[in-house]
Formats: structure tokens, C-alpha cells, sequence
């Protein structure tokens, strides 16, 4: 009877080598900053000139766009006469 005849190693190398990840790195903590009513007070503040800066700004855009179309039309009612 005919026996067939097996391969030395019965299971074949993998296609690809699988190398392990690295590990996660290890997060720092932060340092604790200490957050006083000095702090907070300062912040407000900061955000409140800021806040009315913008207000300001804002103002003097829309201020300067109506003076434009105002002397725009006194200008072309000049050219019509």
C-alpha cells in the first residue's frame, strides 16, 4: 500500500513577521497650579477691557460705514444739479 509521504515541517512560515507595537507612552501629569481669587479676578477683568475693546471697534466700523453712505449721497446729489 502507498503511504504519502509528509513534509518535515506540516505548517508553512507565516507571509509576514508581526512585530509588537510599542508600548503606550506614559502620560505626564501636570503640574497643579494653584488658582487664587487673585487669579480669577484678573481673568474677569482681562475679559471684560477686551469685551469692550471689541464693542468699541465694532461702533466705529458701523460709525464710519454710515458717514460713508451718507457723503456718498450728498456727493452724488451734488453731481446731479
Amino acid at each position: 500500500m502507498f503511504l504519502p509521504k509528509y513534509p518535515d515541517n506540516p505548517t508553512p512560515p507565516p507571509a509576514h513577521t508581526h512585530t509588537p507595537a510599542d508600548p503606550m507612552p506614559v502620560r505626564r501629569s501636570l503640574p497643579s497650579v494653584s488658582i487664587d481669587q487673585k487669579t480669577v479676578v484678573a481673568l474677569v477683568l482681562g475679559g471684560v477691557v477686551l469685551t469692550a475693546l471689541l464693542a468699541a471697534v465694532a461702533i466705529t466700523a458701523i460709525s464710519v460705514a454710515v458717514a460713508a453712505v451718507v457723503l456718498r449721497s450728498l456727493l452724488r446729489e451734488q453731481h446731479r444739479r
